[in-house]
Protein backbone atom coordinates (compact mmCIF):
# COMPACT_ATOMS: atom_id res chain seq x y z
CA UNK A 1 0.00 0.00 0.00
CA UNK A 2 1.28 3.45 -0.62
CA UNK A 3 1.51 5.68 1.58
CA UNK A 4 2.33 10.15 1.75
CA UNK A 5 3.29 10.90 4.99
CA UNK A 6 5.07 14.29 5.58
CA UNK A 7 8.69 13.91 6.65
CA UNK A 8 7.29 16.15 9.94
CA UNK A 9 4.65 13.28 10.71
CA UNK A 10 7.43 10.59 10.22
CA UNK A 11 9.00 12.31 13.42
CA UNK A 12 6.34 10.86 15.46
CA UNK A 13 7.61 7.05 16.54
CA UNK A 14 3.74 5.74 16.62
CA UNK A 15 2.82 7.16 13.31
CA UNK A 16 6.24 5.59 11.63
CA UNK A 17 5.68 2.96 12.82
CA UNK A 18 1.90 2.79 11.04
CA UNK A 19 3.49 3.69 7.97
CA UNK A 20 5.74 1.13 8.11
CA UNK A 21 2.70 -1.76 8.48
CA UNK A 22 0.65 0.17 6.01
CA UNK A 23 3.30 -0.19 3.58
CA UNK A 24 3.18 -4.10 3.57
CA UNK A 25 -0.58 -4.63 3.16
CA UNK A 26 -1.06 -5.74 -0.38
CA UNK A 27 -5.04 -5.22 -0.24
CA UNK A 28 -5.49 -9.15 -0.87
CA UNK A 29 -8.68 -9.68 1.79
CA UNK A 30 -7.29 -12.94 2.71
CA UNK A 31 -8.14 -10.93 6.34
CA UNK A 32 -11.98 -10.81 5.41
CA UNK A 33 -12.83 -14.52 5.50
CA UNK A 34 -11.48 -14.94 8.88
CA UNK A 35 -12.79 -11.56 10.50
CA UNK A 36 -15.19 -12.17 12.88
CA UNK A 37 -16.98 -8.91 12.35
CA UNK A 38 -16.98 -9.31 8.49
CA UNK A 39 -18.21 -12.53 9.19
CA UNK A 40 -21.28 -11.65 10.34
CA UNK A 41 -22.21 -7.55 9.38
CA UNK A 42 -20.49 -8.27 5.11
CA UNK A 43 -19.19 -4.84 5.32
CA UNK A 44 -16.12 -4.00 4.15
CA UNK A 45 -15.30 -1.19 6.19
CA UNK A 46 -15.71 -3.90 9.71
CA UNK A 47 -13.08 -6.37 8.31
CA UNK A 48 -9.37 -5.36 8.71
CA UNK A 49 -8.95 -3.96 5.29
CA UNK A 50 -11.22 -1.67 5.14
CA UNK A 51 -10.30 -0.76 8.76
CA UNK A 52 -7.16 -0.08 7.38
CA UNK A 53 -8.33 2.14 4.49
CA UNK A 54 -9.87 4.56 7.58
CA UNK A 55 -6.77 4.62 9.71
CA UNK A 56 -4.47 5.40 6.82
CA UNK A 57 -6.79 7.64 5.52
CA UNK A 58 -7.11 9.39 8.99
CA UNK A 59 -3.60 9.08 10.26
CA UNK A 60 -2.35 10.72 6.44
CA UNK A 61 -4.97 13.35 6.54
CA UNK A 62 -3.82 14.30 10.39
CA UNK A 63 -7.44 15.30 10.95
CA UNK A 64 -9.57 14.18 13.60
CA UNK A 65 -11.22 11.01 13.63
CA UNK A 66 -14.63 10.62 12.42
CA UNK A 67 -17.99 9.14 13.40
CA UNK A 68 -17.54 6.62 10.73
CA UNK A 69 -13.71 5.42 11.51
CA UNK A 70 -14.80 5.61 15.39
CA UNK A 71 -17.77 3.61 14.81
CA UNK A 72 -15.47 0.40 12.27
CA UNK A 73 -12.73 0.38 14.77
CA UNK A 74 -14.78 0.27 18.03
CA UNK A 75 -15.97 -3.04 16.82
CA UNK A 76 -13.24 -4.87 15.79
CA UNK A 77 -12.60 -6.92 18.63
CA UNK A 78 -8.48 -7.27 18.49
CA UNK A 79 -9.14 -10.86 17.66
CA UNK A 80 -5.96 -10.69 15.49
CA UNK A 81 -7.31 -13.71 13.56
CA UNK A 82 -6.36 -11.57 10.95
CA UNK A 83 -2.91 -11.44 11.51
CA UNK A 84 -3.18 -15.09 11.23
CA UNK A 85 -4.70 -15.16 7.95
CA UNK A 86 -2.17 -12.58 6.26
CA UNK A 87 0.24 -14.00 4.16
CA UNK A 88 2.26 -10.09 3.95
CA UNK A 89 2.86 -9.98 8.09
CA UNK A 90 0.63 -6.80 8.65
CA UNK A 91 1.23 -5.86 12.11
CA UNK A 92 -3.02 -5.24 12.38
CA UNK A 93 -2.72 -4.73 16.54
CA UNK A 94 0.32 -2.31 16.72
CA UNK A 95 -1.98 -0.61 13.75
CA UNK A 96 -5.48 -0.50 15.02
CA UNK A 97 -3.50 0.44 18.72
CA UNK A 98 -2.31 3.66 17.29
CA UNK A 99 -5.68 4.61 15.44
CA UNK A 100 -7.11 3.92 19.47
CA UNK A 101 -5.01 6.02 21.10
CA UNK A 102 -5.44 8.56 18.33
CA UNK A 103 -9.08 8.38 18.31
CA UNK A 104 -9.28 9.41 22.15
CA UNK A 105 -6.80 12.41 21.58
CA UNK A 106 -9.18 13.73 17.99
CA UNK A 107 -12.87 12.79 18.95
CA UNK A 108 -14.98 13.47 20.92
CA UNK A 109 -17.19 11.02 22.03
CA UNK A 110 -21.21 11.75 23.33
CA UNK A 111 -20.73 12.24 27.39
CA UNK A 112 -22.65 8.88 28.61
CA UNK A 113 -20.09 6.96 26.15
CA UNK A 114 -17.69 8.73 27.77
CA UNK A 115 -18.73 8.23 31.19
CA UNK A 116 -18.73 4.68 30.83
CA UNK A 117 -15.25 4.31 29.22
CA UNK A 118 -14.03 6.48 31.82
CA UNK A 119 -15.63 4.40 34.72
CA UNK A 120 -14.15 1.25 33.09
CA UNK A 121 -10.84 1.96 32.74
CA UNK A 122 -11.15 3.63 36.60
CA UNK A 123 -12.77 0.50 37.52
CA UNK A 124 -11.92 -2.81 36.11
CA UNK A 125 -7.89 -2.72 36.94
CA UNK A 126 -8.52 -2.42 40.14
CA UNK A 127 -9.85 -5.29 42.05
CA UNK A 128 -10.93 -3.60 45.21
CA UNK A 129 -12.87 -1.53 43.41
CA UNK A 130 -13.94 -4.30 40.83
CA UNK A 131 -15.21 -6.21 43.60
CA UNK A 132 -17.73 -3.25 44.65
CA UNK A 133 -18.82 -2.47 41.27
CA UNK A 134 -20.01 -6.43 40.66
CA UNK A 135 -21.64 -6.73 44.02
CA UNK A 136 -23.50 -3.05 42.89
CA UNK A 137 -24.15 -5.18 39.45
CA UNK A 138 -25.46 -7.80 41.52
CA UNK A 139 -28.02 -6.01 43.14
CA UNK A 140 -29.37 -4.02 40.35
CA UNK A 141 -28.87 -7.20 38.26
CA UNK A 142 -32.89 -7.92 38.62
CA UNK A 143 -33.80 -4.78 36.96
CA UNK A 144 -31.97 -4.96 33.83
CA UNK A 145 -35.54 -6.47 31.72
CA UNK A 146 -36.73 -2.75 32.80
CA UNK A 147 -34.17 -0.83 31.17
CA UNK A 148 -35.97 0.70 28.39
CA UNK A 149 -35.73 0.82 24.75
CA UNK A 150 -32.82 -0.05 22.31
CA UNK A 151 -30.28 2.51 22.43
CA UNK A 152 -26.80 1.54 22.84
CA UNK A 153 -26.89 2.87 26.26
CA UNK A 154 -29.63 0.80 27.11
CA UNK A 155 -27.71 -2.30 25.64
CA UNK A 156 -24.72 -1.95 27.23
CA UNK A 157 -26.31 -1.28 30.72
CA UNK A 158 -28.24 -4.49 30.12
CA UNK A 159 -25.09 -6.45 29.07
CA UNK A 160 -23.12 -4.93 32.13
CA UNK A 161 -25.75 -6.31 34.34
CA UNK A 162 -26.33 -9.37 32.82
CA UNK A 163 -22.44 -10.59 32.71
CA UNK A 164 -23.10 -10.16 36.84
CA UNK A 165 -22.11 -12.74 38.20
CA UNK A 166 -24.61 -14.36 40.36
CA UNK A 167 -22.34 -14.61 43.66
CA UNK A 168 -18.76 -13.80 44.01
CA UNK A 169 -16.08 -16.36 45.34
CA UNK A 170 -15.23 -15.77 49.20
CA UNK A 171 -11.21 -15.46 48.37
CA UNK A 172 -11.74 -12.65 45.82
CA UNK A 173 -8.81 -10.63 46.14
CA UNK A 174 -5.70 -10.21 44.71
CA UNK A 175 -2.41 -13.30 46.28
CA UNK A 176 -0.45 -11.00 48.38
CA UNK A 177 3.26 -10.31 47.67
CA UNK A 178 5.14 -13.65 49.02
CA UNK A 179 6.89 -16.13 47.88
CA UNK A 180 5.72 -19.57 47.09
CA UNK A 181 8.24 -22.26 48.07
CA UNK A 182 8.74 -24.80 45.36
CA UNK A 183 8.44 -28.54 47.27
CA UNK A 184 11.10 -30.79 47.08
CA UNK A 185 14.28 -29.33 45.11
CA UNK A 186 13.85 -25.92 43.71
CA UNK A 187 13.62 -26.62 39.66
CA UNK A 188 12.92 -23.37 38.54
CA UNK A 189 11.73 -19.53 39.55
CA UNK A 190 9.03 -17.37 38.15
CA UNK A 191 6.79 -14.79 38.82
CA UNK A 192 2.78 -14.71 38.39
CA UNK A 193 1.11 -12.48 36.76
CA UNK A 194 -2.05 -12.02 39.18
CA UNK A 195 -4.06 -9.91 37.07
CA UNK A 196 -7.06 -7.89 37.91
CA UNK A 197 -11.01 -9.24 36.88
CA UNK A 198 -9.28 -12.75 37.71
CA UNK A 199 -8.60 -12.26 41.05
CA UNK A 200 -12.19 -11.09 41.95
CA UNK A 201 -14.37 -13.47 39.27
CA UNK A 202 -12.04 -16.49 39.60
CA UNK A 203 -9.16 -16.61 42.12
CA UNK A 204 -9.21 -20.25 41.91
CA UNK A 205 -7.19 -20.07 38.80
CA UNK A 206 -4.57 -18.48 40.41
CA UNK A 207 -4.31 -20.81 43.48
CA UNK A 208 -4.45 -23.66 41.07
CA UNK A 209 -1.16 -22.29 38.96
CA UNK A 210 0.77 -21.47 42.37
CA UNK A 211 -0.65 -24.93 43.64
CA UNK A 212 0.59 -26.91 40.42
CA UNK A 213 3.58 -25.42 40.04
CA UNK A 214 4.72 -25.57 43.33
CA UNK A 215 4.42 -29.18 43.07
CA UNK A 216 6.36 -29.33 40.48
CA UNK A 217 9.35 -28.38 42.11
CA UNK A 218 8.70 -24.38 40.66
CA UNK A 219 9.39 -21.54 43.41
CA UNK A 220 6.26 -18.84 42.14
CA UNK A 221 6.77 -15.10 43.49
CA UNK A 222 3.59 -12.83 43.90
CA UNK A 223 6.25 -10.03 43.02
CA UNK A 224 5.76 -6.23 45.26
CA UNK A 225 3.68 -3.69 43.05
CA UNK A 226 2.85 -6.21 39.96
CA UNK A 227 -1.10 -5.79 38.95
CA UNK A 228 -2.84 -5.09 35.69
CA UNK A 229 -1.59 -5.32 32.93
CA UNK A 230 -2.65 -2.29 31.15
CA UNK A 231 -4.54 -3.82 28.15
CA UNK A 232 -7.70 -2.72 29.74
CA UNK A 233 -7.11 0.69 29.52
CA UNK A 234 -4.35 -0.01 26.48
CA UNK A 235 -7.74 -1.29 24.05
CA UNK A 236 -9.64 1.67 25.21
CA UNK A 237 -7.02 3.90 23.92
CA UNK A 238 -6.64 5.47 27.19
CA UNK A 239 -2.71 5.23 26.76
CA UNK A 240 -1.39 6.88 30.01
CA UNK A 241 -3.44 4.92 32.62
CA UNK A 242 -2.02 1.51 30.72
CA UNK A 243 1.54 2.79 30.41
CA UNK A 244 1.47 3.25 33.95
CA UNK A 245 -0.08 0.13 35.01
CA UNK A 246 2.72 -1.80 32.67
CA UNK A 247 5.63 0.75 34.48
CA UNK A 248 4.33 -1.11 37.84
CA UNK A 249 4.73 -4.47 36.51
CA UNK A 250 8.15 -3.72 34.73
CA UNK A 251 9.50 -2.05 37.51
CA UNK A 252 8.41 -5.25 39.84
CA UNK A 253 9.97 -7.67 38.27
CA UNK A 254 12.73 -6.06 37.31
CA UNK A 255 13.57 -5.53 41.04
CA UNK A 256 12.79 -9.87 40.99
CA UNK A 257 15.25 -10.30 38.12
CA UNK A 258 17.72 -8.08 39.60
CA UNK A 259 17.60 -10.06 43.01
CA UNK A 260 17.43 -13.83 42.97
CA UNK A 261 16.51 -13.81 39.60
CA UNK A 262 13.52 -15.31 37.26
CA UNK A 263 13.53 -18.13 34.73
CA UNK A 264 9.92 -16.92 33.52
CA UNK A 265 6.71 -14.67 33.99
CA UNK A 266 4.43 -17.09 33.92
CA UNK A 267 0.72 -15.43 32.82
CA UNK A 268 -2.18 -17.56 33.19
CA UNK A 269 -5.09 -15.41 31.49
CA UNK A 270 -3.79 -14.88 27.39
CA UNK A 271 -5.68 -11.78 26.80
CA UNK A 272 -2.98 -10.12 29.12
CA UNK A 273 -0.04 -12.14 28.12
CA UNK A 274 -0.46 -10.88 24.37
CA UNK A 275 -0.13 -7.76 26.41
CA UNK A 276 3.15 -8.35 28.33
CA UNK A 277 4.61 -10.09 25.55
CA UNK A 278 4.50 -6.96 23.68
CA UNK A 279 5.81 -4.61 26.96
CA UNK A 280 8.76 -3.93 24.75
CA UNK A 281 7.16 -2.70 21.73
CA UNK A 282 4.76 -0.11 23.90
CA UNK A 283 8.05 0.99 25.67
CA UNK A 284 10.14 1.23 22.90
CA UNK A 285 10.85 5.16 23.00
CA UNK A 286 11.30 5.33 26.89
CA UNK A 287 13.32 4.81 29.30
CA UNK A 288 12.28 1.70 30.10
CA UNK A 289 12.79 0.26 27.24
CA UNK A 290 15.69 -2.43 28.19
CA UNK A 291 13.74 -3.11 31.13
CA UNK A 292 10.18 -3.91 29.26
CA UNK A 293 12.25 -5.62 26.71
CA UNK A 294 13.67 -7.93 28.84
CA UNK A 295 10.13 -8.43 30.62
CA UNK A 296 8.87 -9.21 27.69
CA UNK A 297 11.76 -11.85 26.51
CA UNK A 298 10.98 -13.77 29.63
CA UNK A 299 6.62 -13.81 29.87
CA UNK A 300 5.37 -16.90 29.12
CA UNK A 301 1.35 -18.40 29.08
CA UNK A 302 1.06 -20.95 32.16
CA UNK A 303 0.73 -23.89 29.31
CA UNK A 304 4.70 -22.97 27.81
CA UNK A 305 6.07 -23.43 31.54
CA UNK A 306 4.20 -26.59 32.05
CA UNK A 307 5.32 -27.85 29.10
CA UNK A 308 9.33 -26.49 30.00
CA UNK A 309 8.92 -28.24 33.22
CA UNK A 310 7.69 -31.45 32.33
CA UNK A 311 4.44 -31.43 33.69
CA UNK A 312 2.80 -35.07 34.37
CA UNK A 313 -0.19 -35.97 36.15
CA UNK A 314 -0.08 -38.20 38.85
CA UNK A 315 -4.30 -39.06 39.14
CA UNK A 316 -5.51 -42.25 36.35
CA UNK A 317 -7.29 -41.04 33.51
CA UNK A 318 -10.40 -39.51 34.37
CA UNK A 319 -12.47 -40.59 31.32
CA UNK A 320 -13.61 -37.18 30.32
CA UNK A 321 -13.79 -35.99 26.87
CA UNK A 322 -12.62 -32.40 25.99
CA UNK A 323 -13.39 -30.07 23.23
CA UNK A 324 -10.03 -27.64 23.24
CA UNK A 325 -11.14 -24.01 21.99
CA UNK A 326 -7.99 -21.60 22.07
CA UNK A 327 -8.85 -17.74 22.86
CA UNK A 328 -7.96 -15.37 20.26
CA UNK A 329 -5.15 -13.67 22.67
CA UNK A 330 -3.78 -17.57 23.09
CA UNK A 331 -3.93 -19.09 19.26
CA UNK A 332 -3.71 -15.62 17.10
CA UNK A 333 -1.60 -12.80 19.34
CA UNK A 334 0.57 -15.40 21.21
CA UNK A 335 0.60 -17.93 18.06
CA UNK A 336 0.22 -20.95 20.75
CA UNK A 337 -2.14 -23.73 19.42
CA UNK A 338 -0.79 -27.04 19.80
CA UNK A 339 0.99 -26.85 24.13
CA UNK A 340 -2.70 -26.47 26.01
CA UNK A 341 -4.00 -29.81 23.58
CA UNK A 342 -0.76 -31.21 24.41
CA UNK A 343 -0.50 -31.02 28.12
CA UNK A 344 -4.45 -31.93 27.91
CA UNK A 345 -3.78 -35.48 26.29
CA UNK A 346 -1.48 -35.90 28.56
CA UNK A 347 -3.11 -35.43 31.80
CA UNK A 348 -5.26 -38.15 30.17
CA UNK A 349 -8.33 -36.05 28.76
CA UNK A 350 -9.75 -37.16 25.10
CA UNK A 351 -9.83 -34.36 23.01
CA UNK A 352 -11.97 -32.67 20.92
CA UNK A 353 -11.76 -29.27 18.82
CA UNK A 354 -15.77 -27.60 17.61
CA UNK A 355 -15.88 -25.99 14.53
CA UNK A 356 -14.68 -22.09 13.62
CA UNK A 357 -11.85 -22.34 15.94
CA UNK A 358 -10.79 -19.27 14.67
CA UNK A 359 -13.77 -17.15 15.77
CA UNK A 360 -13.91 -15.05 18.29
CA UNK A 361 -16.14 -15.69 21.07
CA UNK A 362 -17.36 -11.88 21.62
CA UNK A 363 -15.48 -11.43 25.04
CA UNK A 364 -12.51 -9.68 23.75
CA UNK A 365 -11.83 -7.04 27.22
CA UNK A 366 -14.51 -4.70 27.27
CA UNK A 367 -16.04 -5.73 23.88
CA UNK A 368 -18.80 -7.36 25.53
CA UNK A 369 -19.82 -4.44 27.43
CA UNK A 370 -19.19 -1.90 24.51
CA UNK A 371 -20.68 -4.10 21.51
CA UNK A 372 -23.04 -6.29 23.41
CA UNK A 373 -25.15 -7.20 19.98
CA UNK A 374 -22.21 -7.86 18.10
CA UNK A 375 -20.44 -9.80 20.93
CA UNK A 376 -24.03 -11.76 21.48
CA UNK A 377 -23.90 -13.21 18.13
CA UNK A 378 -20.58 -14.52 18.11
CA UNK A 379 -21.23 -15.75 21.87
CA UNK A 380 -23.64 -17.83 20.70
CA UNK A 381 -22.26 -18.72 17.37
CA UNK A 382 -19.77 -20.14 19.78
CA UNK A 383 -21.55 -21.81 21.88
CA UNK A 384 -23.61 -23.98 19.11
CA UNK A 385 -20.32 -24.99 18.16
CA UNK A 386 -19.37 -25.84 21.65
CA UNK A 387 -22.57 -27.60 21.25
CA UNK A 388 -22.23 -30.02 18.60
CA UNK A 389 -19.15 -31.41 20.26
CA UNK A 390 -22.18 -33.42 22.26
CA UNK A 391 -19.40 -32.23 25.38
CA UNK A 392 -20.75 -30.97 29.01
CA UNK A 393 -18.36 -28.82 30.06
CA UNK A 394 -16.15 -25.68 28.36
CA UNK A 395 -12.83 -24.27 29.47
CA UNK A 396 -10.66 -21.87 28.25
CA UNK A 397 -7.16 -19.95 29.06
CA UNK A 398 -8.72 -16.94 29.20
CA UNK A 399 -10.63 -15.23 31.97
CA UNK A 400 -13.13 -13.16 29.38
CA UNK A 401 -13.67 -16.82 27.47
CA UNK A 402 -15.02 -18.16 30.54
CA UNK A 403 -17.21 -14.95 31.47
CA UNK A 404 -18.34 -14.58 28.29
CA UNK A 405 -19.20 -18.54 27.47
CA UNK A 406 -20.53 -18.81 31.41
CA UNK A 407 -23.69 -20.46 32.38
CA UNK A 408 -25.33 -21.17 29.60
CA UNK A 409 -27.06 -24.15 29.48
CA UNK A 410 -25.77 -25.58 32.71
CA UNK A 411 -22.71 -25.49 30.93
CA UNK A 412 -19.53 -25.38 33.65
CA UNK A 413 -17.09 -23.50 32.41
CA UNK A 414 -13.58 -24.54 33.75
CA UNK A 415 -9.75 -22.97 33.02
CA UNK A 416 -7.19 -25.24 31.52
CA UNK A 417 -4.67 -25.28 34.33
CA UNK A 418 -7.34 -26.15 36.81
CA UNK A 419 -8.11 -29.23 35.03
CA UNK A 420 -4.35 -29.84 34.86
CA UNK A 421 -3.89 -29.23 38.80
CA UNK A 422 -6.28 -31.55 39.02
CA UNK A 423 -5.29 -34.37 37.32
CA UNK A 424 -1.67 -33.55 39.25
CA UNK A 425 -3.14 -34.01 42.51
CA UNK A 426 -5.21 -30.92 42.85
CA UNK A 427 -8.69 -30.48 44.07
CA UNK A 428 -11.54 -31.23 41.20
CA UNK A 429 -12.18 -27.83 39.97
CA UNK A 430 -15.42 -26.42 41.43
CA UNK A 431 -16.90 -25.61 38.29
CA UNK A 432 -17.30 -29.31 37.31
CA UNK A 433 -19.51 -30.49 40.98
CA UNK A 434 -22.75 -30.16 38.91
CA UNK A 435 -21.34 -32.91 37.04
CA UNK A 436 -21.35 -36.74 37.91
CA UNK A 437 -17.60 -38.18 40.06
CA UNK A 438 -17.86 -41.24 38.14
CA UNK A 439 -15.98 -41.72 34.62
CA UNK A 440 -16.77 -41.06 31.00
CA UNK A 441 -18.23 -37.66 32.38
CA UNK A 442 -17.49 -35.44 28.77
CA UNK A 443 -16.28 -32.32 29.53
CA UNK A 444 -15.48 -29.23 26.92
CA UNK A 445 -12.33 -26.85 27.12
CA UNK A 446 -12.42 -23.58 24.99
Amino acid sequence: MQTSFSPEQLKDPDTRESNAILRTCVHCGFCTATCPTFVLLGDELDSPRGRIYLIKDMLEGGKPATPQVVQHVDRCLSCLSCMTTCPSGVHYMHLVDHARAYIEQTYTRPWPERMLRRALGMLLPYPGRFRLALRAAMLARPLRGLLPGESMLAQRLRAMLSLAPAALPDAGHPPAPKVHRAEGTRRGRVALLTGCAQTVLAPSINEATIRLLTRMGVEVVVAEGQGCCGALNHHMGQHDPAMALAGANIDAWTREMAGEGLDAIVVNASGCGTTVKDYGFMFRETPRAAQAAAVAGLARDVSEVLLQFGYEPTREAPGITVAYHAACSLQHGQKITGVPKQLLARAGFTLREPAETHLCCGSAGTYNLMQPAIAGQLRERKLENLRRTGASVVASGNIGCLTQLGGADGMPVVHTVELLDWMAGGPRPKALSMLPEQKNVQTVVT
